[in-house]
């Protein structure tokens, strides 16, 4: 489902915008793989607060987002990626 927009425009008409559906760039690409060592891919799934974005904003499938999830958790773990957004903080230097 599309979300609509109206936004009156000084002519008396209407713009209507509609979103684009996202597709899931690993369906659409079959060589790139999800790992936990690619910290610099599993960014883009990471808001500045540390949380892992949601299917509706990274436009990943069901399947890909929840390997997404667990490769982050595990760079996590591992510590490859920070739990929370800042790398370190400021009160400490």
């Amino acid at each position: 489902m599309a979300e609509e927009q109206t936004m009156e425009v000084e002519g008396g008409g209407e713009r209507r915008f509609f979103a684009k559906p996202k597709t899931c760039q690993f369906c659409a690409d079959k060589q790139l793989i999800i790992d936990y060592k690619k910290v610099d891919l599993l960014k883009r799934y990471i808001t500045d607060e540390g949380k892992i974005r949601p299917r509706r904003q990274t436009g990943a499938c069901a399947r890909h987002q929840r390997v997404v999830a667990a490769a982050i958790k595990r760079a996590r773990q591992i510590a490859l990626m920070p739990h929370t957004g800042k790398l370190w903080d400021d009160s400490r230097s």
